[in-house]
């Protein structure tokens, strides 16, 4: 080997010592350092960070859209939720109307008619009329005639002594109670005896 060879081989010798690090002398109490990143790791390019950042601008972006998304749903809800509680009574009123019409009739029929037999029939079609358009509704009696007293659909006005036979019984019925499907609607005022 040349003088000139050996010279680089040193030269090359001491720069690859002073890119070593120096190491530390070990201690025996234990430092919270975070480990060290190995020679392959390499910090992340601006390339990776605007990807990331992008991904993250998308995310972002996708969650606000499905935030607005739901609160324009509940918003619409509500609105048909209220329309519906404003309007729910429209049918039923639409098909009372023609019963008001015969109740008109009738009223007209009295002033211009003696004939208290023809004027009971007219009240008894229009009697009947209203209650097939109750039955239409779902809207039922509550039977009280010999039924037994339940709380469930009556509501006793007064007690009368009526017996062994009739105790707990309803007597007599002040004013009909109503059902709407099963739910109680009105009360069926009664007597019962005890």
């Amino acid at each position: 080997m040349t003088k000139q060879d050996n010279n680089m081989a040193e030269e090359q010798l001491q720069s690859e010592q002073q890119q070593q690090p120096v190491e530390e002398p070990v201690t025996n109490a234990p430092e919270a350092e975070e480990p060290a990143a190995s020679d392959n790791e390499q910090p992340a390019t601006e390339d990776q960070l605007d990807a990331l950042r992008r991904e993250a601008d998308e995310l972002r972006d996708k969650n606000l859209r499905m935030m607005a998304e739901f609160d324009n749903y509940r918003r619409r809800t509500n609105k048909e939720k209220l329309e519906l509680i404003s309007t729910a009574g429209e049918r039923i009123f639409r098909e009372m109307l023609p019963l008001v019409d015969d109740f008109e009739r009738a009223r007209e029929a009295m002033l211009k008619t003696d004939d208290i037999n023809s004027l009971r029939e007219g009240i008894d079609l229009i009697y009947n009329k209203f209650i097939s358009f109750l039955d239409k509704q779902d809207v039922h009696v509550i039977p009280t005639e010999g039924a037994d007293f339940s709380t469930d659909e009556h509501e006793a006005v007064t007690t009368f002594p009526a017996g062994e036979d009739k105790k707990g019984k309803v007597i007599d019925c002040t004013q009909k109670g109503y059902k709407l499907a099963d739910k109680v609607i009105r009360y069926a005022k009664v007597v019962v005896g005890e």
